[in-house]
């Protein structure tokens, strides 16, 4: 357990105007303590702590920006520490202005961290206020997501299990399942995206969410989205079937319905 005199030696190194050498030693600490459960609980019960974190994000040095926010996505990972970061250290319109700049390099551990940060309903419902009402609206996400080459630096796979962690709040559904806005339709190519894993499950995830919406069914596989070739299409398997085997397939297909 953190003492609370270490505790403070700590705060010492963790400001802007430390000297570069004991300051990134301070960073390397702090993202240390972050690997194991003690040290987060530790840190998380630190405010201060999570706030001088956030403002080294934005230090010269690229090596104890990347440690600050290492920490963080480890921290984010707790979400016993959800409620300390989202509402007393109130960082979620720092990353959100960040996540919007095409030159930045450190929005995919951003993006890890909004991941994190929603998985629980109750820091689910600030997030997605925050990204409404202080941030660039669920609309601009969206567009980001669906953008391949907005920021070249990086991948943004993350945004997609961000999604699906946003659409276990009605608000968030009722925005992707808008009829006018085809959102449905944009994010429909990505369940077969071979690059990403996480990017593809993100979406996965996310249409799976809306569809518990009931009265969305009919239009989701009508011909304005027709969605079941998408959901159909992963499980038929790489491998293409033969004259014989197609032909197999229809008679069984027959006695199947006949049974």
């Amino acid at each position: 357990m953190l003492s609370e005199g270490r505790i403070q030696e700590l705060l010492g190194f963790l400001t802007l105007d430390t000297r570069l050498d004991v300051k990134g030693q301070a960073t390397e600490c702090v993202l240390g303590l972050t690997g194991s459960k003690d040290g987060r609980r530790d840190l998380g019960q630190c405010v201060d702590i999570l706030r001088s974190l956030l403002a080294l994000t934005k230090d010269t040095s690229r090596a104890v920006a990347k440690d600050c926010y290492y920490a963080l996505v480890n921290l984010s990972a707790d979400a016993a520490i959800h409620r300390a970061l989202v509402q007393d250290v109130r960082l979620m319109p720092v990353l959100l202005a960040n996540l919007l700049d095409p030159e930045y390099d450190f929005a995919d551990q951003i993006c890890s961290i909004l991941s994190n940060l929603s998985r629980e309903a109750d820091t689910c419902v600030d997030v997605f206020r925050a990204i409404q009402n202080e941030g660039p609206g669920l609309a601009e996400i969206v567009d980001i997501f669906c953008s391949d080459s907005y920021n070249k630096k990086v991948d943004l796979h993350y945004l997609g299990p961000l999604l699906s962690n946003l659409t276990q709040l009605p608000e968030a559904r009722k925005f992707i399942l808008d009829k006018d806005r085809c959102v449905v339709q944009r994010l429909l190519p990505y369940t077969q995206y071979e690059d990403s894993s996480v990017r593809r499950g993100g979406v996965v995830g996310t249409l799976r969410n809306c569809c518990f919406d009931h009265s969305y069914h009919e239009w989701l596989l009508g011909n304005k989205v027709d969605i079941l070739p998408f959901l159909l299409l992963p499980l038929a398997g790489p491998d293409e079937l033969n004259e014989d085997e197609m032909e197999g397939g229809e008679e069984y297909g027959e006695g199947a319905g006949i049974r």
